[in-house]
């Protein structure tokens, strides 16, 4: 879909200072782009020596909940964007008092809570798996009856990559589970039969242009995302529909910034959207290679109101992350893909490697993306002595 033209009113142009919530790699890569455009960045985050303190030209390290040290920063800053989505709502409410936060809060009230996102799907007419609202045992037994089994138990906030949630196969199980959950607030979904999982980025200005980044098709180990590859054939078919649910959520939100849509592809060749975040994502790293414009760049267009970029793809290209897991054995060989021309690594300055910790990520363009898939999992291999 052609972005629309911006409105001339409410740039922010090269040379202000753009602010941002979170320190990770997301933030990191943003404050990269920014850069490169001629922006300024200043993080805000509780954690000193952080991915994105690195690079930005400012850091304030401060609780999230600092009402003195969020207003000094939004007297520093021309616009604030969200690093991830599970920033307390303490520092998006002060901070929107004084600049314009983007994506705005009602976004981040949306997708905060799983109950309230699936809900914001239904209400924009988006199919999405089956779910009931977990807040007694007796719904339960009520969600063990209408929806039945296999299901997945989640909680209702702040999971991620795989962390507070459980699959369930009988009402037994999915007690134990709530029970081990604390009997928080939870979501019990039914089970997808997906052939595959895919997302979409969608970037949307307040001048109300759109443009989109994929279908990119994704695959996980311990739900944890492990390769992202663009373009997939399977997904060929599906790449309208999913661009125009994209779209129609972005609306729906009034967003501004950019987002990612996760979807099922099931195995009866339905869409079914699973997840959504108001932020850059790791399926989309390798756009700063694939595409003419990254999902960072045009985070940064969409917040600055500048006309978006094209998602288009220069050729086909894979990812695979690089987790902690990679350095039990002692530092990875990072000579033995830095030998191969093709290979484009990405490392985040994290000081410390644990299992499952994102610690960079490499991406290879090939003729095909199978091919640069193949080629990015051998290239990782190496990284520990295999071949």
């Amino acid at each position: 879909m052609p972005a629309a033209p911006s409105s001339c009113s409410d740039v922010i142009l090269p040379g202000a200072t753009l602010g941002i919530l979170g320190s990770g790699q997301l933030g990191r890569m943003f404050a990269q782009a920014a850069a490169r455009l001629g922006y300024r960045v200043h993080v805000y985050s509780p954690d000193a020596d952080s991915p994105t303190g690195q690079v930005a030209a400012a850091a304030t390290v401060a609780a999230y909940d600092d009402i003195a040290a969020l207003q000094k920063f939004a007297a520093s800053i021309d616009v604030v964007t969200l690093e991830f989505e599970n920033v307390p709502t303490t520092a998006v409410e002060t901070l929107a008092q004084f600049v314009p936060v983007r994506p705005a809060g009602r976004v981040q009230h949306v997708v905060q809570n799983r109950v309230r996102e699936k809900r914001f799907l239904v209400a924009a007419g988006v199919s999405c798996t089956p779910f009931v609202e977990i807040s007694t045992g007796a719904a339960l037994a009520e969600a063990a009856d209408s929806i039945g089994f296999p299901s997945v138990l989640k909680t209702a906030e702040s999971g991620y990559d795989g962390k507070g949630q459980a699959h369930i196969n009988s009402l037994e199980e999915a007690t134990a589970a709530w029970q081990a959950l604390g009997q928080a607030p939870a979501i019990w979904e039914g089970w997808v039969d997906y052939q595959r999982e895919f997302s979409v980025l969608v970037a949307r200005s307040p001048a109300g242009a759109l443009a989109v980044h994929g279908p990119l098709a994704n695959d996980h180990v311990h739900h944890i995302l492990d390769v992202s590859a663009i373009p997939h054939p399977a997904l060929a078919p599906h790449a309208a529909a999913a661009e125009e649910i994209a779209c129609r959520l972005a609306t729906a939100f009034d967003l501004e910034g950019l987002c990612c849509i996760e979807f099922f592809l099931t195995t009866a060749g339905e869409l079914l959207v699973n997840e959504i975040a108001p932020r850059p994502h790791n399926s989309g790293h390798l756009t700063l290679e694939a595409c003419q414009t990254s999902q960072f760049e045009q985070q940064v267009r969409a917040i600055c109101n500048l006309p978006l970029g094209t998602g288009e793809i220069i050729q086909p290209a894979a990812m695979v992350n690089l987790l902690g897991d990679l350095w039990q054995s002692g530092e990875p060989a990072w000579e033995a893909v830095l030998a191969d021309p093709r290979v484009r690594l990405h490392l985040y300055g994290k000081t410390t490697p644990r299992p499952g910790r994102k610690m960079g990520h490499l991406t290879v363009l090939a003729e095909t993306a199978a091919a640069a898939t193949q080629r990015a999992l051998a290239a990782r291999a190496r990284l520990t002595g295999g071949s």
